[in-house]
């Protein structure tokens, strides 16, 4: 497998590619799509793809295209995510949010035009109908609904209430783990997996959307705003519930731990082919940002 920062150099110029290919219909609202999806990032859903193609065998790159439709739908996310009439963040990725540039209605625009979009890109993905056909589903499913949209109305409708923490995980397997879910699924699918692999695969990402969420939480107590791009402390001054809350700081991170040894122990059938998903889930417990 090629580098992570050569893997991220390439996610960074077919982004690019995808945006410009066909320009919005207005000016302004290429730009404010743009400036929310080229504003940097880990961009961890697409290499998340591509590992898990790499995985069962198959060579990550030539998926690029369905990689790149992951992170429009996760950029679109964030975009209305920081609304005044949802989390109302002022900050991300240590830049002023959308919202703060361009006015609150072009960066509702902006986030829709990146959500469409990503179907159009995803189908330019080269593969066989039945198999495109299968991971535009697996990207529908995530994405709305049933996942990620599902996941943030529960989020929305839990504000300034107390919630148990099985609700809170079925909020987060929506909100954040849907998305590393169909990261996963797309990869090992696009690249040809047997059943028992995309078992073992999906096994993994459910178990890496929990750990990744309950760092997020902790971060969002101990973390470094300067490292992170954004403000710490808004969980609480938002009234909502969280790991931490639910849980306590130690309580967090044994089941971090925990779900990261679960998401490791699902990567054994793979072998050396699945290390960067092992080293990934890995670093989650010693994240900064």
């Amino acid at each position: 497998m090629d580098s992570t920062k050569e893997r991220i150099g390439l996610i960074e110029r077919a982004l690019q590619e995808a945006l410009s290919l066909r320009p919005a219909y207005e000016k302004k609202l290429h730009q404010a799509m743009e400036y929310s999806l080229m504003a940097g990032g880990k961009r961890i859903r697409p290499l998340l793809l591509m590992a898990a193609a790499d995985a069962v065998g198959g060579h990550g790159e030539n998926f690029i295209t369905a990689a790149c439709s992951l992170e429009m739908i996760h950029s679109y996310s964030l975009i209305h995510d920081d609304l005044p009439a949802m989390d109302d963040d002022d900050y991300r990725r240590g830049k002023p949010t959308n919202h703060k540039v361009f006015g609150e209605g072009m960066a509702i625009l902006a986030g829709d035009g990146l959500e469409t979009l990503a179907f159009e890109v995803l189908l330019r993905q080269k593969a066989a109908p039945e198999t495109l056909l299968a991971v535009v589903r697996e990207l529908a499913d995530a994405a709305g609904p049933y996942g990620m949209v599902g996941g943030q109305a529960i989020d929305l409708d839990a504000e300034d209430t107390s919630i148990d923490i099985k609700t809170l995980q079925k909020m987060h397997a929506g909100k954040t783990g849907a998305l590393f879910r169909a990261a996963i699924r797309m990869g090992a699918i696009l690249a040809g997996a047997k059943e028992a692999e995309l078992a073992a695969l999906t096994e993994y990402a459910e178990k890496f959307g929990m750990a990744f969420q309950i760092t997020d939480d902790i971060l969002d107590v101990t973390g470094d705003e300067a490292l992170l791009g954004k403000p710490v402390g808004s969980d609480e001054k938002q009234h909502k519930s969280t790991y931490v809350s639910l849980l306590s700081l130690h309580e967090a991170g044994e089941l971090a731990k925990k779900a990261v040894d679960e998401a490791i122990a699902a990567l054994e059938p793979f072998g050396e082919r699945a290390a960067f998903l092992r080293q990934t889930v890995q670093y989650l417990l010693d994240r900064k940002a």
